[in-house]
């Protein structure tokens, strides 16, 4: 009873820590839309030949490091230790719902993620590359998931569509959704309701506003499936 007691408590606390990271990025976002400047021009070119970009001059948000994203697990793991239990009898006497354990993997990837991202911000655009300095904008993509620990083969924007699962209505504008353009031309990463992070030819890696321009040219949404890790991870 002790131990299920600390489970609990531990999960909630990472599922907590989690929606902060998420209100932290929406924040971030905010603050990147007030201080960027618009440059729409016929020639900017990204993965399509239609793509205006908005260079960010705000500073890289703050991450939380990553050994500070596993803070939750080392409560678990302190709690089994205070109560004599190996994580495989733990396991056995509570069994993580899917939900619980989908939610936890999110919590761990977000800020991971993000410091990818932040990583990158600023490095220039070549078609085909996938870093470290240089990245189109599928590849820029796979490079930010790979650096996050979700391993996907490298592919095209429109390879990338048919891969992955349609995300639902309320995933769309959550942090980590792929977000496609013109027909499959082109592809971000979703920050929020407000923008997206992508690779344009013109700026390289930046943040855009989700403006009448982008809006209108979304040609869908997918989602990037999350390993389901375990507490031992």
């Amino acid at each position: 009873m002790v131990f299920r007691k600390l489970f609990f408590q531990a999960l909630t606390a990472s599922m907590v820590l989690g929606l902060a990271s998420v209100a932290s990025l929406a924040q971030t976002a905010a603050a990147r839309i007030q201080s960027s400047v618009a440059i729409t021009q016929a020639d900017e070119i990204s993965c399509s030949p239609d793509d205006p970009a908005t260079f960010s001059t705000a500073p890289a948000a703050e991450v939380k490091p990553a050994a500070e994203v596993k803070a939750e697990v080392k409560i678990v793991k302190a709690s089994m230790t205070a109560v004599n239990l190996k994580p495989s009898q733990a396991l056995a006497t509570i069994q993580p719902t899917a939900a619980s354990l989908a939610n936890l993997a999110l919590t761990k990837f977000q800020p991971l993620l993000m410091a990818a991202i932040d990583q990158r911000l600023g490095a220039r655009y070549s078609w085909g590359a996938t870093g470290p300095n240089r990245y189109d904008c599928s590849g820029f993509v796979w490079s930010i998931f790979q650096s996050a620990g979700v391993n996907f083969e490298r592919g095209s924007a429109r390879e990338l569509f048919a891969r992955f699962e349609p995300a639902k209505p309320e995933d769309q504008y959550k942090f980590g959704t792929l977000v496609f353009f013109r027909h499959l031309a082109h592809v971000g990463v979703v920050v929020d309701q407000n923008g997206f992070y992508h690779a344009s030819r013109r700026h390289g890696v930046v943040y855009s506003p989700f403006n009448e321009y982008w809006l209108s040219r979304i040609t869908g949404f997918r989602r990037v499936p999350l390993p389901v890790t375990t507490i031992s991870d």
